[in-house]
């Protein structure tokens, strides 16, 4: 095969420290926009983010030569500084130490952007830790319950 030619989606959700609420209604779309930007940096796309005060959710578009846990790195890491020293009262804000990753075919990106987009509504119901071991189980990963927070 003379070209390479990709598809790798992978819907990502991480939490802040302790899950503090950091993430306001006042500063998530500037958080959010910095996270795409980062993305873009390093030749992913951010197809969708949102969140909550506590987490955010991320649909990434990755490019074959990018692994999940370098993108991770580079959003969080980068995402941190920014936000400790560009918001104000944030200089103690840190995002938690793991993060959840899960694949996505394409043929599942337009439900990922709608659960993602609708998480306001759907933590009516349900807590960050209720929906996090949800969708680690929905996706079949054995994990320790005291592994999950920090």
């Amino acid at each position: 095969m003379a070209n390479t030619f990709t598809s790798l989606h992978c819907h990502v959700v991480f939490g802040t420290k302790h899950r503090e609420p950091w993430i306001s209604h006042a500063i998530e779309e500037r958080l959010w926009a910095y996270l795409g930007g980062i993305a873009k940096q390093h030749h992913a796309r951010a197809l969708c983010i949102g969140g909550m005060p506590e987490h955010v959710h991320l649909l990434l578009g990755l490019p074959p030569t990018l692994c999940v846990s370098a993108a991770l790195k580079a959003l969080k890491g980068g995402s941190s500084v920014w936000v400790k020293e560009h918001l104000p009262g944030c200089r103690s804000f840190a995002w938690q130490d793991g993060y959840g990753a899960f694949s996505v075919s394409k043929s599942q990106i337009p439900g990922v952007e709608a659960y993602i987009r609708g998480q306001r509504e759907h933590h009516r119901s349900k807590t960050f830790q209720e929906e996090y071991r949800a969708l680690i189980k929905r996706h079949g990963i054995e994990f320790e319950e005291s592994f999950l927070w920090d």
